[in-house]
């Protein structure tokens, strides 16, 4: 009962002491304040998109393809104004570029084939304008279908909206890969740099007196244990202001209909959630106790840099592992990256998404990295104790490996 009272006093005070760090409130907000703004790009770009009137859009039908009608198109709920005239290409770039109008479209036929040019000043700030395209295809398939002196019920037949669906081959591999990068991203990151602060903490501690306090009070594991959990908890907690944050912003700031058209979350269950959030834990302890394990062996705070450095190429080859899954999800790298304890936590959750991941995978996946934490966990606690004995000594793997064999 003691152990597990000190083990929490340990948890609360680390996690009172990264509350208040003046560097992690200012990065949350930071980051918030980056989320809401991005949120929010569309609505900034459009509102300056009115602040300079509608968008004028030059058509130019020198044959005359659209038979006088194309001024139909006019109307003041639109935000762009069509404008019409028989100017040939230079005169429509001279107009671009003089900023009289901001896109221009060339109508030809020839050989009873229709083309329709886009002129903009610069293609590598130019989005396909899909709904002119479709308006304008529309606007011709109307003036055709009345010269047939058809009834509107063949009318409407004719222009029956097709219900469009879209299915792959590959029935294992399914989801959105936008939502599981995303996902996969926003667990490096919440792994990665929670676990850094481990580190960090550790060789902070034990460059001061309070470490003398601690030492006095508790045992080296229920230091550790409990350094690594408080600042797994204060993370998971950044991490979920986070997902509100950017699920409230996303939901306030965003049009619905392009909303789903970039996000498809039909995939996130119930299920999918526990699991990713179980993921976190496990991929945060394993890289967290393996930051402990390097701030055990450092002795002075500017040099926790150098000493993380091998972590942080593992934690990254875990990430790309993960990553480079997603190309192809189905092959045996992926299997073996849900597999390894460096890139399961990154990889995983995002195969049981897309429905690929069977029960047997999951299991032996959350076994391999649980002994992978007690190992970790095991020899970063033998290392610690040692190297509060002998602070102020400089540690080299031989130093490590014989404290770690010490009794």
């Amino acid at each position: 009962m003691k152990k597990m009272n000190d083990l929490l006093i340990v948890t609360k005070f680390t996690m009172k002491d990264m509350l208040k760090r003046k560097s992690f409130i200012i990065a949350t907000i930071i980051i918030l304040l980056m989320i809401i703004i991005g949120f929010n790009i569309p609505k900034i770009i459009k509102s300056f998109n009115k602040s300079e009137g509608k968008e004028k859009i030059l058509i130019s039908d020198i044959y005359n393809v659209f038979e006088n009608q194309l001024d139909s198109l006019n109307n003041p709920s639109n935000d762009y104004e069509i404008i019409v005239s028989q100017d040939n290409l230079d005169t429509l770039k001279k107009k671009i570029n003089d900023d009289e109008v901001s896109l221009g479209i060339l109508v030809e036929k020839s050989n009873n084939e229709i083309k329709l040019t886009y002129i903009v000043e610069n293609l590598y700030f130019f989005q396909d304008n899909y709904m002119m395209n479709e308006t304008l295809n529309t606007l011709y398939k109307n003036i055709q279908i009345d010269k047939l002196n058809i009834s509107q019920e063949e009318k409407n037949n004719i222009n029956s909206v097709f219900k469009t669906e879209f299915i792959q081959s590959d029935e294992e591999a399914k989801g959105n890969t936008l939502v599981m990068m995303i996902l996969s991203m926003l667990l490096f990151y919440a792994v990665y740099f929670c676990a850094y602060q481990v580190s960090s903490s550790i060789t902070t501690e034990k460059t001061s007196k309070i470490i003398e306090t601690l030492v006095t009070s508790t045992s080296p594991k229920n230091i550790v244990l409990g350094k690594t959990l408080g600042i797994g908890l204060t993370g998971l907690m950044q991490l979920l202001l986070i997902i509100i944050t950017a699920l409230l912003s996303a939901k306030a700031f965003l049009d619905p209909l392009l909303l789903e058209q970039i996000l498809d979350v039909s995939s996130l269950t119930i299920f999918l959630v526990i699991i990713t959030l179980l993921y976190f834990i496990l991929g945060y302890f394993t890289f967290a106790l393996l930051y402990a394990l390097t701030g055990s062996t450092i002795s002075k705070p500017e040099d926790i840099q150098s000493a993380n450095s091998p972590v942080v190429m593992i934690s990254l080859i875990g990430f790309y592992l993960a990553y480079f899954t997603m190309m192809n999800p189905t092959s045996n790298l992926g299997t073996i990256a849900s597999l390894v304890p460096i890139s399961s936590p990154f990889c995983m959750p995002m195969r049981i998404m897309m429905g690929i991941a069977t029960t047997k995978d999951i299991i032996l996946s959350i076994i391999i990295l649980i002994a992978t934490i007690i190992i970790i966990a095991k020899v970063t606690i033998k290392i610690y104790s040692n190297a509060i004995i002998n602070y102020g000594t400089k540690l080299n793997i031989k130093n490590i490996i014989t404290m770690y064999k010490q009794k």
